[in-house]
């Protein structure tokens, strides 16, 4: 059955869905299982001895052949080193969109008709080119990019969102965006202004600051094991970690579960403790989203709502600092991590089915100035501007050479799926 895909590529996190042709229309994007049974994959490549490039996590304490947080490396000018060499981190983006699109096509047996991938808002053209030219390397010349900020713009109007303007809260796993988005006259979305970003702000931070309260709370325990003990536990500690801050999205407490030599541990932690230790961090981001609005010449109560996406935006503190700041809708959707994915995927039924244009009358008066309010979202079919920003885009960054990295050629066909963790 004929299908398009929507994939997104995260700092730590790798989601993808597909729409199915039903007759003369697309059917709702559908979730991608990529890791087993879970929806999310870890964005995680490693090099084995073979040479072989394996997605997910590898299970071994060589971080030396492991690479993380690649997509966020595009356009730097110093390259990532993988096993001693230099690795450009789009060939890795690339060879990490590769196996997802060819793992679909396994499944289905016929090839996507059209690929949508997401990036990052504040992409120049440089950093584009860079992406597109190794995804033309890995096979994949049918790929259309579009910024994140358009793709959950469009999730959110499939689901009911018919504002013109709105502010979009992007909150990664080690990473922060905010951007703007109006539809433009043809009712498509565009991004506004220039959008902003805060690193080190994320889903992991707040796993980790969750990890440091427990071991404030055993340290007089953790003091009296030994060292080896002591690595086991802590190695456990992060996961564990991160299962709890997702039951305090529904639970107002928990307990963090640890295997001592003394046998089974619990801390308990309530929701308001854990918003106690992350309200900086969601402060911080929050205030950037202002600062954000304000610097496209907007006042919050401007806006038609805030749109949200990445996993941690369940957490009640989010919305609830949001909601504060801005006099608007906040609307999150129930698996926001599967956002920006389904809002790609949706993007690639336009590219395949483009709806056409609203013909203009012969003596169309000229629009007034200000936000248009335009009837739903209609996603961007593929062209060389789709994603040009309705102010001027940054400068683009200086062409960086960067010596290709040489592998056995087993790493650049026979890519196999790793052990990566759940969740």
């Amino acid at each position: 059955m004929p299908y398009v895909l929507g994939i997104d590529i995260g700092s730590t996190t790798t989601v993808a869905t597909m729409a199915r042709r039903r007759g003369p229309s697309w059917a709702r994007p559908e979730v991608v299982a990529l890791d087993g049974d879970s929806a999310t994959l870890p964005s995680v490549l490693h090099l084995g001895a073979d040479g072989t490039l394996v997605v997910g996590e590898s299970g071994t304490d060589d971080g030396s052949r492991t690479a993380r947080g690649f997509v966020g490396r595009i356009g730097d000018d110093v390259p990532m080193l993988l096993a001693g060499e230099a690795c450009p981190p789009q060939l890795l983006t690339a060879v990490l969109a590769a196996w997802v699109v060819e793992r679909v096509h396994g499944r289905e047996g016929e090839p996507a008709e059209a690929v949508v991938l997401s990036h990052p808002a504040g992409w120049g053209r440089h950093r584009r080119d860079l992406l597109h030219a190794a995804l033309w390397e890995q096979g994949l010349n049918h790929v259309t990019l579009l910024p994140r900020t358009v793709t959950v713009a469009e999730s959110h109007a499939a689901r009911g969102f018919a504002g013109s303007t709105a502010a979009v809260y992007a909150l990664g796993g080690d990473s922060f965006e905010a951007a703007l988005v109006r539809r433009n006259a043809h009712g498509r979305y565009e991004t506004l202004g220039f959008p902003q970003g805060l690193d080190r702000i994320g889903g992991a931070d707040f796993d980790e600051a969750l990890a440091e309260h427990v071991r404030t709370v055993l340290a007089r325990e953790l003091a009296a094991i030994g060292r080896r003990e002591t690595y086991i536990t802590l190695r456990a500690l992060r996961p564990e970690c991160d299962r709890a801050k997702r039951a305090l999205t529904v639970d107002t407490g928990t307990d963090v579960l640890l295997t001592l030599p003394a046998g089974p541990t619990r801390v308990p932690v309530s929701r308001v403790q854990f918003e106690e230790m992350i309200r900086p961090a969601v402060q911080a981001t929050v205030d950037l989203l202002v600062r954000t609005v304000r610097s496209a010449g907007l006042r919050p109560d401007e806006l038609d709502a805030v749109l949200l996406t990445g996993g941690s935006t369940r957490i009640p503190l989010v919305a609830e600092l949001l909601a504060a700041a801005f006099p608007v809708p906040v609307e999150v959707e129930p698996e926001p991590q599967l956002t920006a994915a389904t809002g790609a995927a949706l993007a690639a039924c336009e590219v395949v089915s483009p709806r056409p244009r609203p013909a203009a009358p012969e003596h169309a008066p000229r629009p007034a100035a200000g936000p248009r309010r335009a009837g739903p979202a209609v996603p961007a079919p593929r062209r060389p501007d789709h994603d040009r920003m309705v102010h001027s885009e940054p400068p683009p960054r200086p062409p960086v050479r960067i010596t290709p990295l040489e592998l056995p050629k087993a790493s650049r066909l026979a890519l196999t799926r790793g052990r990566g963790r759940e969740g």
